[in-house]
């Protein structure tokens, strides 16, 4: 028995250090195709794209299923002939990952085509990034959003705002260059915490003017410049709901396109019960409200969008499965039955 206990554990090890191994080269080889450019242009003729219209990504439906082809380097060519366009056109495109194979994936924005010909073309349609997060597998989900952020902030960085000139893409997009005054711009992303408040036994969620009719979420607010992820958290309870956070703890992150490319960063805080009345700050939010357990698992078997009632007004609900927030919740409700009774 003692053989077989070492076998199996040799075996998991190799397992582990072959895993681990793949995902080193993997970010090894997506390094080197970032720093040269001359690999970078090859692995373009062998990689596939995920298109874009407008910053919408391209989807297939097939059956009640929605998927993010990647389209081929030949069948990429095939459509910009079409259009009476060069191979060059590739070049416009961003890098966005590779496979375990090294196979690359690019992005690449085709708004100044014309979209009814591509969707025909490939069979599938152009969707709002809103709509499409929500309706592909879990798994396309972050591409999409890191591939439409990346498109979007090349897009606003055309010029250098220290010399004014254009400024000019690597051919990987992991960066752009101004000749002229020599600075380099990287893409960034804004800092946000998403808190989730609770007293012990009860969580707070609040609604912006700006949410869908009934739903309610987790407090959320940029960082300001030279705070830390503590602070901010601190101060945006404070300022929304009037509330002195006695103890906070970080959950996860998550990149998030909207408004535009945000690194959402989830915590827990908590207050003192007898210190939780909410005064809420009007001018950032449209109602806040405590919930308790009982509610807030009623509210998590609730469909998004689906609380109109008969009387025209909206029952609670929270934010889909796909949101940092659902995951706060999720997790403050598994801490709360699990305590001792």
């Amino acid at each position: 028995m003692a053989a077989i206990h070492q076998a199996v554990s040799r075996r998991a090890s190799f397992l582990v250090c072959r895993l681990h191994s793949t995902y080193v080269r993997k970010m090894r080889y997506l390094n080197e195709l970032k720093e040269d450019d001359s690999l970078c242009r090859q692995a373009q003729t062998s990689g596939t794209f995920c298109l874009f219209h407008n910053l919408s990504p391209f989807l297939q439906k097939v059956g009640k299923k929605y998927l993010v082809p990647q389209i081929s380097a030949a069948e990429m060519k095939r459509i910009l002939e079409i259009f009476k366009e060069t191979e060059q056109w590739i070049e416009k495109s961003v890098l966005i990952g590779c496979s375990d194979e090294h196979i690359p994936h690019f992005a690449l924005e085709l708004g100044a085509l014309e979209k009814s010909v591509i969707e025909s073309e490939l069979k599938g349609s152009f969707t709002d990034l809103r709509k499409a997060l929500f309706v592909v597998d879990e798994k396309d989900s972050p591409l999409l959003a890191s591939a439409q952020a990346l498109l979007r902030w090349h897009a606003s960085h055309q010029y250098c705002s220290k010399s004014g000139q254009p400024t000019q893409k690597n051919v990987a997009g992991s960066k752009r260059v101004c000749h002229a005054s020599g600075v380099i711009y990287y893409p960034q992303m804004s800092p946000v915490v998403v808190t989730l408040v609770s007293d012990g036994s009860r969580c707070l969620l609040a609604r912006q003017p700006s949410f869908p009719q009934g739903m309610y979420s987790a407090l959320s607010g940029f960082c300001d410049m030279g705070e830390n992820v503590e602070e901010t958290v601190r101060r945006e309870v404070a300022e929304e709901v009037g509330l002195e956070v006695e103890s906070l703890q970080y959950s996860a992150s998550q990149h998030w396109p909207f408004p535009s490319s945000c690194l959402m960063i989830a915590c827990h805080a908590l207050v003192r019960p007898q210190q939780a009345e909410i005064s809420m700050n009007s001018l950032e939010l449209e109602e806040a409200r405590w919930f308790g357990l009982e509610e807030i698992v009623e509210c998590l078997r609730r469909a998004p969008g689906s609380s109109k009632q008969d009387n025209g007004t909206f029952l609670p609900w929270f934010p889909p499965k796909q949101a940092i927030a659902h995951q706060l919740i999720c997790e403050w409700v598994k801490q709360q039955t699990s305590q001792p009774a």
